[in-house]
């Protein structure tokens, strides 16, 4: 045990150090190397006792302060209520499931249906002749002109020579339309009221066709869609009839429309060939409006090979014609018809009771067409 007389005391930290030490080893603190004189020693007061602690007690009573509040307060908890239990939230861990799909195996190889090929019309060969156009091959065969360039790879032009072999394809078979639906009422009501087609000729205004017609402006407008009053040279008007106003009176007689247009000629083309193949020749033209009662087309056929025959002229009300067969030429020579349509109107009878007809309009251009009472192919010049 070291001597007291040769130590000393840290006055910082209260650690017994050296006697002769100048610093503290624990607390680093300088320390006085003077001695006071004993002579000179003062009187000295009574002073506060200290309590001086080292380093390490001070660590463990720390320690034991923080013990005793980790142990006050966990009875506090205990006491508070009844023990609470800690959920710790457990991580699930997805294993991948593999699901199996059963398959069924078949019996038999299924055998795939086959598509049943359907035939397809074999093309027609033709030796273009002389003077043949398009338009007369496609009108005696019955197709369209397109169908033919389509399939001899041609020009737009559709320009043929003497001697061309030319594949003309088989009509197509037309198919069935579908049944219409009933119209409502709206479209029953305008299909009802009757109507005359008319022609807006030069120098027409819609209030002098109104008044021609002795139907309102705006009637006519609201039937054929005018937004104005403008109304262009040309143009066909809906005249609806049955906005005629009342009238105590007779019924007015409507005043004569203008001579009609000249038909327009669509078939057969112009120069066509028939043969004895063709029991009948059908002549088609387009409307130049809807006719009256008093009113038909006058189709005039003319024999032009025989000229000492007189010429077929019939009245129809329809845009075709069809040419009888007995009007087929018995010999074997091929005969040249030319035929024109004018629309007509009947302004009276005579003695007999037949109809008095007087031109309404202008004629057709005059068309020709061959037919051979033998078969052979003869191509009519226009």
């Amino acid at each position: 045990m070291p001597d007291k007389t040769s130590t000393q005391i840290c006055p910082t930290c209260g650690t017994r150090i050296s006697a002769e030490a100048t610093r503290c080893l624990v607390c680093g603190a300088e320390l006085s190397t003077e001695k006071p004189d004993k002579a000179t020693k003062g009187v000295q007061g009574s002073r506060i006792p200290t309590i001086t602690l080292s380093l390490p007690v001070v660590i463990l009573l720390l320690a034991l302060f923080l013990a005793l509040g980790a142990v006050m307060v966990y009875a506090a908890v205990r006491t508070a209520g009844a023990p609470r239990e800690l959920i710790i939230p457990s991580t699930d861990t997805t294993t991948p499931t593999l699901t199996v799909t059963p398959t069924t195996t078949p019996t038999g190889t299924p055998v795939p249906p086959t598509d049943t090929p359907q035939p397809t019309p074999t093309p027609l060969s033709y030796k273009v002749a002389a003077g043949d156009s398009c338009s007369s091959i496609a009108a005696y065969f019955k197709v369209s002109i397109n169908s033919i360039i389509l399939l001899n790879d041609l020009s737009t032009q559709c320009i043929l020579s003497a001697g061309d072999e030319l594949l003309i394809p088989q009509p197509t078979p037309t198919a069935t339309s579908l049944p219409t639906a009933t119209p409502g009422p709206a479209t029953q009501t305008a299909e009802a009221c009757g109507k005359v087609e008319y022609e807006v000729q030069p120098g027409d205004t819609l209030g002098a066709i109104a008044r021609n017609y002795n139907i309102s402006s705006a009637a006519i407008k609201k039937w054929n869609g005018l937004t104005g009053d403008m109304v262009f040279e040309g143009t066909t008007l809906m005249i609806p009839l049955c906005e005629l106003p009342p009238t105590a009176g007779p019924t007015p007689t409507l005043t004569p429309p203008p001579p009609y247009a000249a038909p327009n000629l669509l078939l057969p083309a112009n120069g066509a060939p028939f043969s004895l193949a063709d029991e009948s020749i059908v002549l088609q033209w387009a409307s130049v409006g809807a006719l009256r009662q008093n009113e038909a087309y006058m189709v005039t056929i003319r024999d032009e090979t025989d000229g000492k025959s007189l010429p077929i002229v019939d009245y129809v009300t329809d845009t075709k014609y069809i040419l009888p067969s007995t009007y087929r030429p018995k010999d074997t020579v091929a005969h040249i018809f030319s035929w024109t349509v004018t629309a007509m109107r009947q302004t009276g009878s005579d003695s007999d009771g037949r109809p008095i007809y007087e031109s309404a309009g202008a004629s057709s251009a005059g068309r020709v067409f061959s037919w051979s009472g033998t078969g052979g192919e003869v191509t009519a010049t226009p």
